[in-house]
This record gives structure tokens, sequence and C-alpha cells, in this order.
């Protein structure tokens, strides 16, 4: 008997090393398990601006916000089902060729077949509005004192998975399977330890 897969919200940031390192696991997932994600943006500009960070981390806040108000801007004007493969689009120049310029998002939106002029959305505040109900859609569901990526399953909302290199294969079905199993313990909040290697993208 066949059964319709499990939906699992997924919230992130395209500059987020770590949301995109989840995001290929939970795709990963996808393959093996009867899961299906649908994607949601969030944004650390709006996470952070009220935080007190490092001056070169604020700079890289205010140029985080051009990505996610294209984001926004492709969802409210083709649907949510594009922003999948634009962020993985996006993802593949930002993170595996560490190239953020206007060139590689034009080429990004070329690839996933939407118009250029998108482009205007990304330095226009018109969209912020709209980034911040999307944020707060997500990080409602666990509290302001984590970041991206956030994902949602069966009522049960968690900062994470952070994972560096993500799981591959029967790996990441296990890990799935972990997600599932504290998902549906009553009372369960956190497991974590500190992170001792950067992330890993092959």
């Amino acid at each position: 008997m066949s059964t319709e897969p499990t939906p699992v919200d997924f919230w992130f940031d395209p500059v987020c090393p770590w949301a995109w390192l989840a995001s290929r696991w939970l795709l990963e997932v996808e393959r093996i398990r009867p899961v299906r994600a649908r994607w949601h943006v969030m944004s650390l500009s709006v996470l952070n601006e009220d935080k007190e960070v490092p001056d070169e981390y604020r700079q890289m806040l205010g140029d985080a916000w051009r990505p996610v108000r294209l984001a926004i801007a492709a969802e409210q004007r083709f649907g949510n089902d594009v922003l999948g493969p634009l962020y993985t689009a996006l993802g593949t120049r930002f993170h595996l060729k560490n190239d953020r310029s206007d060139a590689a998002i034009k080429d990004a939106l070329a690839e996933v077949g939407l118009p250029e002029d998108l482009m205007g959305a990304m330095d226009t505040p018109d969209y912020d509005e709209a980034v911040r109900r999307s944020h707060h859609d997500g990080m409602d569901r666990v509290g302001q004192e984590v970041g991206t990526p956030v994902i949602s399953v069966e009522g049960i909302s968690f900062f994470g998975p952070v994972v560096s290199p993500a799981p591959k294969g029967e790996e990441a079905g296990k890990l799935w399977d972990g997600v599932l199993l504290v998902a549906g313990t009553d009372g369960f909040f956190e497991l974590k330890r500190s992170r001792t290697r950067d992330p890993i993208f092959d």
C-alpha cells in the first residue's frame, strides 16, 4: 500500500554553509525515505540585527539581505516550488564555487529558468516584510536563541541538524530516522556538542 510522503519544512538562509549542508542531507533523504522537502526562507540578517557581532560579520549580514530578497521575490511570482531549485543553484555557486557575485546569481536564475529581472529585488526593501514573515514563521517554532537551518516535521520543529559533511546513502537515512525518533518523544528539546570541524563540501 502506497503512502503519501511526509512533508518536511526547511528554513534556510542561502549564505549559511551549515544550512547548505543540512539541505543536501535532506535531499539525500528524499531519495531513500518517503519524505518531501518544502523550502522556506529565513534570514541571518534579521536574526542578528539586534545582536552584538564582529564588524566583519555585520558586513556579511548587510550583504546577506540580497539573496533572501531574491528568493522571496521568486517565491511570490512563481510559487513555493521554485525555492528548492533556486536554492540549489545559488548554493552551488555560493558554497562550492565561493562566488556570490551578481554574475553568479544571474547564472543561477538562468539555470532554473527564472527571469533576470528578479535581480532588481535584491536591492530594494520592498520584500523585507515578507522576508521577516517567512523568517519568523520558522524561528517562532524553535526560539530566537538558535540559527539556521530549522526543520519542522509532524508538528515538531528543531534547529539543525548541523552536520559536516552531509551524510549520504543509508547514513543520511539513519540520521533522518533519528530525527523522527526525537520528534516523536514528548518533552525532548536538545542534544548538542561543540563543532570540531569546518563545513566540508563534497
